[in-house]
């Protein structure tokens, strides 16, 4: 590990012992951090792999059953039965804290008119099943999308500080600590060095 550029001074040293011991609490705290990220993120991946079955599992049904529904009744009347849809949903959407990450929030805000958009005897009974069936996993792909999103900046962020700890650990305290030692060196040499002149001085002196 090389050593810094500086002056192998006392003020030196004193502010390099300063920087190593702000270096050292920080890199603490920058991995204790990350660590209780990981551990979040775990807990929201499982959430997020539980929701997603869940989703698809359901999404499967409703495909199936619209499937179904195409066989007991010709194309033209399902496309015209979900042509126009008679329910409008707003979501509301804001922000808030995961380990001090801004992360999104999705709520479904409100949703006004009928789940479905035809007459019941125009249809099969298995296209009603369908679409009650997609009414139904909208709420749980709204959360799906927030839980998702959320594991993407966790990650982001974990990688970031991963990176962070890495450069701390293995170059800029490794580096502080040879510098540190390097300055100790020096200032021991000069502090012999000096001794020495004054002995030959003293000695010169009682010659005299």
């Amino acid at each position: 590990m090389s050593i810094m550029n500086v002056n192998p001074t006392r003020m030196e040293l004193k502010r390099l012992q300063a920087r190593l011991k702000t270096a050292s609490r920080g890199y603490k705290l920058l991995k204790d951090k990350t660590d209780e990220m990981i551990r979040k993120f775990i807990i929201l991946a499982r959430e997020n792999k539980s929701l997603r079955k869940q989703v698809e599992e359901q999404l499967a049904a409703a495909l199936q059953s619209f499937a179904l529904a195409r066989t007991f009744s010709d194309s033209r009347t399902i496309d015209e039965a979900v042509m126009m849809p008679s329910r409008a949903v707003s979501l509301q959407c804001g922000k808030h804290s995961v380990m001090g990450i801004s992360v999104p929030s999705i709520e479904i805000a409100e949703s006004k008119g009928e789940v479905y958009p035809y007459g019941f005897l125009t249809v099969p009974e298995q296209l009603d099943n369908s679409v009650n069936r997609l009414n139904d996993v909208f709420a749980q792909m709204v959360h799906l999308a927030e839980v998702e999103k959320t594991c993407n900046m966790l990650a982001d962020e974990i990688e970031k500080n991963k990176r962070r700890v890495n450069a701390l650990e293995n170059i800029m305290i490794p580096q502080l600590q040879e510098t540190i030692k390097y300055i100790k060196m020096k200032l021991d040499e000069n502090e012999r060095s000096s001794t020495v002149r004054l002995m030959k001085v003293k000695d010169m002196l009682a010659q005299k």
